[in-house]
């Protein structure tokens, strides 16, 4: 396992999907849900699969969140409140998910994201309205502190569909719009991944060889879906996001079948 060599057909499924995990990433997150079947697919171990998916991510995340910063798309105090604080919470759900088994969420998540789905499509104006200003800016950074930890946890932790519970986070217990708090997202999102990623590069759990060709193709996808966002605003975030519930829900009913 630890001599896994990419073939040819490896970079033909993986570094397309990658791409355009990167799109739907950086849009409204759950891009995770395409790269890391498209590793397990191209014949990657399943740690391997893990560690060389958030190598590609880190680095898509990382420009898709600069872009963000650059238009003012986030509010950088309230966004890196949460990143720390997601670090750690990341490390602790790693920690965590070697003494418990996680599969416990895949029954809750069967249930939370249809309901989360149905709530988006029947409140059509969900995120359309900055209203964050209605909050202190002392209650905002303790909302995003306590959030980035519980959903940097999850992440280490179990993983699917970090990106979208975020989104909602933001929107619901912030009161931020759409556009912002997808910025706001990618900052805890970059932090968490980037606490994983240093984990499996210590443990040697990352394929160079295919992870550093995918990052650049993550990079690609990450800032075409920015460009995106940037130009459209809410309009192309939320059929993205609603893809994004699909995936996962797909994802936990095989989990569910295969359990």
């Amino acid at each position: 396992m630890e001599n896994f060599v990419p073939s040819l057909q490896s970079y033909l499924i993986v570094l397309p999907a990658i791409f355009l995990a990167g799109v739907i990433d950086s849009i409204a997150g759950g891009g995770g849900l395409l790269s890391l079947p498209a590793y397990l697919a191209a014949g990657v171990p399943p740690h391997f699969a893990l560690g060389t998916n958030k190598l590609s991510s880190c680095f898509g995340t990382l420009f898709a969140t600069w872009r963000y910063h650059t238009h003012k798309m986030m509010e950088l105090p309230v966004a890196l409140t949460g990143g720390l604080s997601a670090l750690l919470g990341s490390w602790a759900g790693t920690r965590t998910v070697l003494l418990l088994n996680p599969r416990f969420l895949n029954y809750l998540l069967a249930i939370l994201v249809p309901v989360i789905a149905l709530f988006t499509l029947l409140n059509k104006g969900l995120g359309g309205d900055d209203r964050s200003s209605e909050l202190p800016r002392s209650r905002r950074l303790l909302l995003s502190c306590l959030g980035g930890g519980f959903f940097g946890f999850y992440d280490g932790f179990f993983g699917p569909g970090t990106g979208s519970f975020l989104l909602v986070f933001y929107i619901l217990g912030l009161k931020y719009d759409l556009v912002k708090a997808n910025g706001n997202t990618k900052v805890v999102n970059l932090a968490s991944n980037i606490a994983a990623l240093a984990t499996f590069l210590l443990h040697g759990k990352v394929v160079l060889a295919l992870g550093v060709p995918a990052l650049f193709f993550g990079i690609g996808g990450n800032l075409l879906g920015a460009r995106l966002v940037v130009s459209r605003g809410s309009r192309v975030i939320r059929p993205i996001f609603l893809l994004g519930l699909t995936l996962l829900m797909v994802k936990v009913l095989s989990n569910l079948w295969r359990s």
